[in-house]
């Protein structure tokens, strides 16, 4: 490999690892500018940033030293081809007479022709050596077939006739990454360290509670109930996904192992969030309550007191339990189609951080980038694209979830997601194994306190302004 192809190289490292830690930058912002920071989440993705910085600044003290390595193999290509004065020659000698020299490409040495192919592919990548050479070689060309040189020249003749030496070229700092839905909602969520050992989290949970009444005369007996708990027993769970690459593909191409170590990475975060969400049983579609909106024609004026039901049913079931850090969690399609409704009606009630005149607010952010913004009554919106869209009897609903954020807990462990790079275990056929895993638990039902808004009213929306 050449200094050029190897600088190359490590540029589409560079690539690969500042897009990382942009996006661990991105995060960390997020979490910050958070009403509650969640500081052990906001170290886990400051120490992820520092480490990616340290890479690139090492990657970029290795570039460095090799264009300076390039630089100085040049200075000594140039200085090798001139030629110094020595002691006085005769004067036939001064005269510089073609054939009197070695060509730069000779067929009697390389029948072949392998150097000067060799000399097309390296100049192409940026080898002045190799460039000097060739210009060298036409040159000698001029000299020994000049007319024929000069007719070559005067044919058109496209790059078509020359695949073997016009090379293709792949802007590696430009490879597009497999766009994913990404973790919005597993982001909003409560966030807890999950404890080093067990596969069972358990949580106590009063069912019954003590009685409080007006004593009924003087020396009687007071009110009295046994208070009673049970357990909340919510399940680790295992989440892993695995590829396999040719030791070829990681020695001879470019960025190959942290391009996958990256979709793996991706995949990973989508598989939490979809499991927040859809998974059966325990996912928040699952454990919500549902506020039925039925409308073959609906309007944005239709659903919202729907939104505003569902949240009064999160406040009644918590109680004085209930923190008032509420969110809506919606599909993209659905945050746009309430975007485009247009009304001459306005609440009666003003709200906080809401316009006069306006119905809710949008912060302009860009998806998976925290709250999007908030509704007429000032509930935070997070736009989720792991929402499903193909519900209800007609497989084309889709469904808004209503929450209190401190109700809707999460752990992970810090160190997650975590890999394996295993040479040994594919080294019969030259393979590398790949394997990415992680332990998390979670549970909206410490209260019954999830609503959600279902039914024909939330079908594919139609933009109408209405």
């Amino acid at each position: 490999m050449t200094i050029a192809q190897l600088i190359a190289q490590l540029r589409g490292q560079m690539a690969t690892k500042l897009q990382a830690r942009n996006t661990h930058a991105d995060t960390l912002a997020s979490l910050r500018s958070a009403a509650t920071v969640d500081e052990a989440a906001v170290k886990v993705e400051r120490d992820a940033k520092d480490a990616l910085d340290a890479e690139i600044d090492a990657l970029q003290a290795r570039v460095a030293d090799l264009e300076a390595e390039q630089a100085r193999d040049d200075a000594a290509d140039r200085l090798a081809r001139q030629v110094a004065p020595g002691a006085d020659r005769p004067a036939y000698d001064q005269v510089a007479r073609v054939g009197a020299e070695e060509r730069t490409y000779r067929p009697d040495t390389d029948k072949r022709g392998t150097a000067f192919a060799r000399d097309v592919a390296s100049a192409a990548l940026g080898d002045y050596a190799a460039q000097g050479r060739l210009a060298r070689h036409m040159q000698e060309e001029h000299v020994e077939r000049g007319a024929a040189v000069a007719l070559a020249q005067e044919r058109a003749v496209g790059t078509g006739a020359f695949t073997g030496l016009v090379i293709p070229q792949y802007l590696t700092e430009l490879f597009a990454p497999a766009a994913t839905t990404g973790r919005p909602f597993a982001d909003a969520c409560r966030h807890h360290d999950l404890p080093e050992t067990g596969m069972v989290v358990n949580i106590g949970k009063i069912t019954q509670g003590t009685a409080v009444d007006n004593q009924a005369a003087e020396n009687t007996a007071v009110a009295e109930s046994d208070i009673d708990d049970t357990l909340l027993s919510i399940p680790v769970q295992t989440a892993a996904g695995q590829q396999t690459v040719s030791r070829q593909g990681v020695d001879r191409g470019v960025a190959v192992e942290d391009t996958i170590l990256e979709d793996l990475y991706r995949r990973y975060a989508v598989n939490l969030d979809s499991k927040l969400i859809n998974q059966a049983g325990t996912g928040l579609t699952n454990v919500a309550t549902p506020t039925t909106y039925t409308d073959a024609t609906p309007t944005v004026e239709e659903l919202y007191p729907k939104t505003i039901e569902g949240l009064s049913k999160v406040e009644a079931s918590l109680l004085d339990m209930a923190s008032g850090d509420n969110l809506a969690v919606m599909h993209s399609r659905r945050w746009y189609w309430l975007q485009q409704g247009l009304s001459t009606k306005f609440p009666l009630i003003s709200q906080p951080g809401i316009v006069a005149q306006t119905l809710g607010a949008n912060y302009a952010e860009r998806y998976g980038n925290g709250i999007r913004g908030i509704l007429p009554n000032g509930t935070p919106v997070v736009v989720d694209n792991n929402i499903a869209i193909n519900l209800g009897a007609g497989t084309n609903e889709d469904e808004i979830y209503l929450v209190d954020r401190q109700e809707c807990h999460l752990w992970e462990d810090p160190n997650a997601p975590m890999l394996i790079r295993a040479d040994q275990t594919k080294a019969a056929t030259l393979g590398l194994l790949l394997v990415v895993y992680g332990y998390f638990a979670y549970t909206h039902a410490r209260y019954p306190q999830a609503q959600k808004v279902s039914g024909t009213g939330l079908i594919t929306p139609a933009f109408t302004g209405v």
